[in-house]
């Protein structure tokens, strides 16, 4: 309840002439790719469901996304990049400059996988994509079943804790049953604590707003 309280206080914070303003402080990338990602333009309807749902879409900022991956301790080459909580797509759209196998987004709420899919068509940029296998879906992420591959799953702190738990426990479901190459990249470190609990991942990377874990599973 109390998280749902501060929840709805930030919600109306952001609808004053002034938070709304600030909004817009991100959406040069929108213009330079010919796409709409931005947070600012996301409807009432829209935040209030999120609030009911738990979460709240933020997109990545670009330098800091990149930065991320180029922090990954082993080349992408062939891995499949999963976003979820997706939202309007722009870490699928970035990810898309790096040559991963596939890259797939899985996002709740329809209206916001509805404008993702629009982006992946509509996306131009001045830098060659290396992978254009792109999808966008929506679904409940804990059901998402993790394809049998090696994988790079992006979170940018996209749920409360028990539905990031319940993601992990899915993943490592799935790990175990294939051992394979995993890696969660972790933006936004606000459950970090669910993290510490997960004896599977190996920390590889840590900074004050993101970390890198890998997985290490044993034959089941």
């Amino acid at each position: 309840m109390r998280w749902y309280a501060a929840s709805a206080v930030e919600l109306l914070r952001d609808l004053t002439p002034a938070r709304r303003k600030l909004r817009y402080g991100d959406i040069d990338y929108d213009f330079e790719h010919g796409v709409d990602t931005t947070w600012a333009n996301v409807s009432l309807r829209t935040r209030l469901r999120e609030l009911l749902s738990g979460g709240q879409y933020q997109p990545s900022e670009p330098a800091l996304f990149h930065e991320i991956l180029n922090s990954m301790p082993v080349a992408v080459d062939g891995f499949t990049f999963i976003d979820l909580g997706s939202g309007k797509g722009r870490a699928l759209l970035m990810a898309s400059e790096y040559p991963f196998r596939r890259i797939i987004g899985v996002e709740l709420l329809a209206e916001l996988n509805q404008i993702a899919q629009q982006n992946i068509a509509r996306y131009r940029s001045q830098q060659p994509q290396k992978c254009c296998a792109i999808e966008s879906q929506a679904g409940d992420a804990r059901s998402f079943e993790f394809p049998r591959e090696a994988l790079v799953l992006y979170l940018f702190n996209p749920f409360p804790e028990h539905v990031l738990r319940e993601v992990l426990a899915n993943l490592h479901r799935s790990a175990t049953a294939l051992p394979r190459q995993v890696y969660v990249i972790y933006h936004n470190l606000v459950h970090e604590n669910v993290f510490a609990d997960q004896e599977w991942l190996r920390p590889v990377q840590r900074t004050h707003q993101f970390a890198i874990f890998g997985a290490e599973v044993r034959d089941p």
